[in-house]
């Protein structure tokens, strides 16, 4: 049986090959669309290591500037670990913050999977 000039297995090759064609475009799609987020998450991951170590010198410095004053009015192994008892939950809070910040990042290429569920009803339709 012929279609338009076209045998059946003509057609069902042509269907095929498409096919493959859109599953390469997804990946290339997907690819892109990883490699965009990834390019956005680099900045503020770079951004935040370089304050994360002068901030580590800093605080060091500071925290043991903190347990030489307190040491005056009391033991210095009990200043040391009031000092970085507290050092620690503000630690916490700031990579909570952080982490938070981080899962903004869309990390699923959402208009890849929106297009290949869209290329599934499309070769559907075609089979029919």
């Amino acid at each position: 049986m012929a279609t338009a000039g076209r045998s059946v297995p003509e057609v069902l090759h042509d269907i095929v090959g498409n096919i493959q064609e859109i599953i390469r475009s997804e990946f290339r799609l997907a690819k892109a669309e990883v490699k965009e987020e990834a390019s956005k998450a680099r900045g503020p991951l770079t951004t935040w290591a370089i304050g994360a170590l002068i901030g580590l010198y800093a605080v060091g410095l500071l925290l043991l500037a903190i347990v030489m004053a307190v040491a005056t009015v009391m033991a210095t192994w009990l200043a040391a670990l009031i000092v970085g008892a507290v050092t620690a939950v503000i630690s916490i809070a700031l990579i909570s913050a952080g982490s938070t910040r981080l899962k903004r990042v869309n990390k699923v290429p959402e208009r890849t999977i929106e297009t290949l569920k869209e290329n599934v009803q499309w070769a559907k339709d075609q089979i029919k």
